[in-house]
């Protein structure tokens, strides 16, 4: 299929219309999405009611029904042909993720890996990983134990605004190789990414209403969305985690969610300054800043504190802001005006209390309407919001430690406990120190990418960044249930023949040893 034109900073209105096609939407309500770059409109997309939800789950439910008795190796198939499919449309799809969110294309890229790659995990896995299983009897070769796994059945996912097109697609590829049905609601600012996964699923054998597709004011649908699931799976702020887990906890079902992170990089004594300088630009204004897994604390050891802090800060002053279709620009747009307001605000707040800005600080309105310059500070304080709270934007706050023990203390000073990050040339002695960071994924010598991108280990959250995990065996076995079936052969669980209670006891007692000894049990 041909690649739709973009021109300039617009999508074609073909595309717009085939992918808003897929919106459950009966009424005649409407909202308009602006691009984050010009902040002229982008596209119009018809809005979903909370009878439309409940119109969505009962499709979902008829579907998946017929998609859940299909063998894994059948389900599989749409998403092993999805890579190559994406490789083929690779310039369109980061045409349309650039327009929505306004990040750099080579952030864009990161999404664009994120989705062909973990699909493709799953796909050459899933059959492996929900295959029944075996599993050792109360006693051996006469309880035989087997373990199913089966779908939930319909999953309400929510995805964020920040990486629309990987948090959407690579948490429903999973759930739908399950054997579940998605009822799927996108940020609406950056919904069409996710459409257009969809529509290109479709056209390599998804049936349809296996993933629908809502959008809307969370006000008006969230409550049918959450209320009429089998399984939620949650993508965004603690605040609003929070408020889903109320929602879902009277129901008794489970759930998953990646939330919030202030997350923290060390540099020890040892680190390569140069090198951890090029890392850290990354690892703070991936996005600008826009990544639940960047870095907004960086604590730098004392002893490579005066090399370290120049290094870096002369490399964010080279970055380069831009709105262009292409990987010239190395930052690009914040999303939203209210993320321009939370930043100016933690910005400002803090320089008026002490801080010092060593680069940035400032609104480019000559850039684009949304565009902040990634910003470095120091003098820092705990007093102050930008110390503590997620600030989710190009600025990161340096501070100087001596210890180890000093440095472990303040980076787990938080409530939050997502992603940290560790540099230093002793591989060996990061990973020591990694063990003693609260938090889900520690990376050594890297930002985020490294565990991340690592599709066979679990991700998530520790405290108040999340519940359960994505990737890995638990990304796709956490949207099953799981069932045991255990058949008693030879004998019964009580005393055969005219054997009394007592003897039965110690014959059981003296099994459980010569169990022990022979290494059985």
């Amino acid at each position: 299929m041909a690649s739709p034109k973009v021109s300039g900073h617009t999508l074609s209105t073909a595309l717009i219309e085939r992918l808003t096609s897929h919106i459950v939407a009966g009424g005649a309500d409407t909202t308009t999405i602006s691009a984050p770059f010009t902040g002229e409109p982008l596209a119009k997309l018809p809005v979903s009611s909370a009878d439309d939800v409940r119109t969505a789950y009962e499709r979902a439910h008829k579907a998946q029904r017929a998609w859940a008795a299909l063998p894994v190796r059948e389900r599989v198939k749409p998403f092993l042909r999805l890579s190559e499919a994406l490789v083929d449309r690779r310039e369109e799809i980061l045409d349309v993720i650039q327009l929505e969110t306004g990040k750099a294309r080579r952030h864009a890229l990161e999404e664009f890996l994120d989705v062909a790659l973990c699909s493709l995990y799953y796909a050459r896995r899933a059959e492996k990983l929900l295959k029944p299983r075996r599993r050792q009897g109360m006693m051996p070769g006469v309880t035989r134990v087997q373990e199913l796994r089966h779908p939930k059945g319909v999953v309400a996912l929510i995805s964020p605004w920040n990486y629309p097109f990987a948090l959407g697609a690579s948490d429903i590829a999973p759930a739908l190789m399950a054997g579940n049905a998605v009822i799927h609601k996108p940020d609406t600012q950056t919904c069409l990414s996710s459409l257009w996964v969809l529509d290109l699923l479709v056209s390599l054998g998804l049936p349809k209403d296996i993933w629908q597709v809502v959008v809307g004011d969370p006000a008006e649908i969230g409550d049918p969305l959450v209320e009429n699931a089998d399984y939620v799976s949650f993508t965004g702020s603690t605040r609003a985690g929070r408020a889903i887990t109320e929602k879902v906890a009277p129901r008794l079902i489970s759930y998953s969610m990646e939330l919030g992170g202030k997350n923290p990089m060390i540099v020890l004594d040892d680190a390569d300054v140069e090198r951890t300088a090029r890392g850290a630009v990354r690892a703070c204004f991936t996005n600008a800043g826009q990544l639940c897994i960047s870095i907004e604390r960086m604590y730098v050891h004392e002893d490579i504190y005066d090399r370290f802090v120049p290094a870096f800060v002369k490399q964010v002053e080279n970055m380069k802001l831009g709105s262009d279709l292409d990987f010239s620009a190395e930052m690009g747009s914040l999303t939203f005006p209210r993320q321009l307001d939370v930043v100016s605000h933690h910005v400002e707040q803090a320089v008026k209390e002490g801080a010092t800005v060593l680069a940035g600080g400032k609104a480019r309105p000559d850039v684009g309407p949304l565009f902040y310059e990634p910003t470095v500070l120091t003098d820092v304080t705990t007093d102050m919001d930008l110390c503590g709270n997620e600030t989710f934007g190009p600025v990161v706050s340096i501070y100087k430690f001596r210890s180890e023990d000093e440095v472990v203390g303040t980076a787990n000073d938080t409530t939050y406990g997502l992603n940290a990050s560790i540099w230093t040339k002793d591989v060996a002695r990061g990973r020591r120190l990694a063990g003693r960071i609260q938090a889900g994924t520690v990376n050594i010598n890297d930002g985020y990418g490294a565990a991340y991108a690592s599709y066979d280990a679990p991700m998530g959250g520790f405290k108040q960044s999340g519940v359960g995990r994505r990737h890995g065996s638990e990304g796709l076995l956490k949207f099953t249930e799981v069932q045991t079936v255990a058949s008693q052969h030879f004998m019964d669980l009580e005393p055969p023949g005219n054997i009394s209670y007592d003897k039965f006891a110690d014959m059981m007692a003296n099994g459980i040893k010569m169990m022990k000894k022979l290494r059985i049990k």
